[in-house]
């Protein structure tokens, strides 16, 4: 019975150790809360299926949504990279603030 007693809980502190550990990892390629509550910003390393959520919160406080959606995917399906923040960080990701159109301005929001 104690055996059985030990395992019980050894396997319950595994199982509440590997939630915690879980529950901090960002999934959804966004914010998480880390590090003792701060927020971060996972940029860069993204495959194709993250592209859409870090382009939706990048994108979330313009007022031309489609076309920076858009043009932010495009960005990131190429460059593997979104910038931090809603607005400007792009020194962060070189491809994605060195990416021009033909007149010459920056093609990724």
């Amino acid at each position: 019975m104690g055996r059985s007693l030990c395992a019980l809980l050894l396997l319950s502190l595994l199982l509440s150790a590997a939630f915690f550990v879980a529950s901090a990892k960002d999934l959804s390629g966004r914010e998480s809360l880390v590090n003792g509550g701060t927020k971060h910003h996972r940029h860069s390393g993204f495959s194709q299926a993250e592209c859409p959520g870090a382009c939706d919160f990048r994108c979330s406080k313009t007022q031309y949504r489609k076309p920076c959606m858009f043009f932010c995917q495009k960005c990131c399906f190429k460059c593997r990279c979104v910038p931090p923040g809603t607005y400007a960080h792009k020194e962060v990701c070189p491809c994605y603030s060195n990416w021009k159109t033909k007149e010459g301005s920056p093609k990724c929001p």
